[in-house]
């Protein structure tokens, strides 16, 4: 019977979950991004249009004038991707070395993340209303045509992805299952690069990420044109930059995290860095475009205030680990000496390598503490837009999810890779996520 069971969650996680998440995913970027410009983030007015005609007629009536993109549209794309790979390259940034992979592998990246955001972001805003190349509202009047370029291209560059990592890979740390459904969902390679141009790098880091904050500059520019610039945008699309700022300052942490580290890069990753990062987290301020809401100065500075908290704590908690690691220990959290237990493990190749296990400070509220306030942290640039429809709250539910199936994730694997410290280390910290409750 237990065979039976873990050969039918083999089959699910491997083929049915793959097939249900590349058949629903794709269309629903089109769905969500109609019902927040189009119909006023309404799922009601949504319904309607399917009981009036069918869902099917409802996806082609959609998607199907923006599914190939535009002519501008892929020129836009084009001259973004292309700017971020120069900056890539050629804005200097000290070497950095990855985590040691799992075949004994060491990526090395240039640490120069947040020269780059600060020089698009300036880019951006020179050229848009100094010089007058574009307007400042070229990517919201552009949206739906971007994102079926986006998704146009994304899934046949995952296809690339998928046949070269089983026929030239970067590195040893590449293969397949046998499955090619799951390979493609999930990858090929784990650290594919192209013409020295690390791919995972550039999808989620400075394509996905990079992007957002200039979408969020066009959704501003928009409703100022249409409305006047309203409080709710303003703090909505305030915090959302401080986060991501707080993001490229913290690059070469999150190249430490399990999204580099372990998942490998396919549709998983690169779509949803190239397509599902720009619609889906960007959906609260997509909807505050035509619903200038006014807060009042008291509720847009408490929510603005929280948010910054939210932020801080979320950087600080990683800036801890990172700095305990860094230091080997020889360092001072919340005033006192670190707990740390230590965890020897062995890479694939036979190598015994040691890392530290920070059991104090807010790693020893919670395993993933972390989460907690960069849940928050979306909230609150989520919650200017109040509560008259679900949909801005879409990225903050989805978000939920996805970090605790992370944590979830996250502690297997680190039971499977340190034995019995990883065990010493959960009775030090027992709980998940949230202290004395999970």
């Amino acid at each position: 019977m237990s065979t039976l069971t873990s050969r039918a969650n083999i089959i699910f996680r491997k083929s049915i979950v793959p097939l249900l998440l590349l058949t629903i995913c794709p269309p629903a970027v089109f769905v969500f991004w109609y019902t927040a410009t189009a119909l006023n983030g309404s799922f009601i007015a949504l319904g309607q249009m399917i009981s009036q005609s069918s869902l099917i007629s409802t996806l082609s009536l959609i998607a199907k004038p923006v599914f190939f993109g535009s002519p501008l549209a892929w020129k836009i794309l084009a001259v973004f991707a292309a700017f971020q790979l120069f900056l890539m390259k050629f804005v200097p940034g000290k070497p950095f070395l990855g985590p040691v992979t799992p075949k004994g592998n060491v990526p090395i990246y240039k640490a120069n993340g947040i020269a780059c955001y600060l020089i698009t972001f300036v880019s951006f805003i020179l050229a848009s209303y100094k010089f007058h190349l574009f307007s400042p509202t070229i990517i919201y009047d552009n949206l739906g045509p971007l994102l079926g370029a986006l998704n146009c291209f994304s899934l046949v560059f995952c296809l690339a992805l998928y046949f070269k990592g089983k026929y030239a890979p970067s590195s040893s740390d590449s293969g397949t299952t046998g499955n090619a459904l799951f390979d493609y969902y999930w990858g090929t390679e784990l650290y594919p690069r192209i013409y020295g141009w690390d791919v995972k790098m550039f999808t989620n880091c400075r394509f996905g990420m990079m992007s957002w904050s200039l979408i969020l500059l066009s959704y501003a520019a928009k409703q100022q044109q249409l409305y006047g610039l309203s409080d709710s945008m303003l703090v909505a699309v305030t915090l959302q930059l401080i986060y991501i700022a707080k993001f490229f300052f913290w690059e070469t942490g999150y190249l430490r995290s399990l999204d580099i580290m372990h998942d490998r890069a396919g549709f998983m990753i690169c779509w949803g860095c190239l397509v599902w990062v720009p619609c889906f987290y960007t959906l609260p301020t997509m909807y505050l475009v035509n619903q200038p809401i006014e807060l009042g100065t008291f509720t847009a500075t408490a929510i603005f205030l929280a948010g910054v908290a939210s932020i801080a704590i979320n950087f600080l908690a990683d800036r801890q680990r990172q700095q305990v690691r860094a230091k080997n220990g020889a360092c001072l959290i919340w005033g006192t000496k670190p707990i740390l237990i230590h965890a020897p493990y062995q890479t694939q190749s036979g190598e015994t390598k040691q890392t530290l296990l920070l059991a104090s400070g807010w790693w020893g509220l919670s395993r993933h503490f972390h989460y907690i306030p960069e849940i928050l942290a979306a909230f609150f640039w989520t919650v200017p837009a109040l509560f008259g429809n679900v949909i801005p709250y879409f990225y903050v539910i989805f978000l939920t999810v996805l970090l605790i199936d992370r944590a979830y994730r996250h502690d297997k694997r680190c039971h499977d890779k340190y034995g019995e410290n990883w065990a010493k280390y959960c009775e030090a910290v027992p709980y998940k996520i949230i202290p004395y409750l999970f």
